[in-house]
């Protein structure tokens, strides 16, 4: 999935590295651009459906543990480019475009309470449509996208 923030195209497709795990079987998965976002699976497939889910912990979260990103006000990292022996691992839509909500409100220099302001809404719905965990309509990430200048524009790709 790619956002446009004007010149710049965002993407969140990370690139992940699957290790054996000699002592219990199966794979570690880590992301050189998220090293807190750390996963296994019994098998090559499982890994890499722990790993999506693992990278939507790791993005904009209201959750205790993983409110790095958008609570504590850090980075979302752009991806590298994947080297050998790397697997391609896409951000859950949803969450997706909630980072680059929070990208666009960063990059705009726009807080939650005017964002909510912008958008004749209460403050704890921008918090909502900043929560992965919230399901948000897709029409209203639009609306808020559109409000700080930006556009979704999908792309489906083969695996």
């Amino acid at each position: 999935m790619k956002f446009n923030t004007g010149i710049i195209m965002t993407q969140f497709v990370y690139p992940a590295m699957l290790t054996a795990d000699e002592k219990d079987g199966g794979f570690v998965v880590t992301f050189r651009d998220l090293p807190e976002a750390i996963t296994q699976g019994n098998s090559w497939e499982e890994a890499l459906h722990e790993a999506a889910d693992c990278l939507e912990e790791a993005m904009p979260s209201a959750s205790a543990a993983n409110a790095l990103r958008i609570d504590d006000k850090l980075e979302i990292p752009q991806p590298s480019q994947p080297k050998n022996q790397e697997y391609l691992v896409a951000v859950p839509a949803q969450t997706a475009i909630k980072a680059a909500l929070y990208l666009a409100m960063r990059e705009k220099g726009i807080s939650k309470v005017q964002l909510a302001s912008t958008l004749n809404i209460h403050e704890k719905e921008v918090r909502r449509i900043l929560d992965p965990h919230h399901a948000t309509k897709l029409s209203t990430m639009e609306r808020t996208l559109a409000v700080l200048g930006q556009r979704i524009e999908l792309q489906i790709t083969t695996k």
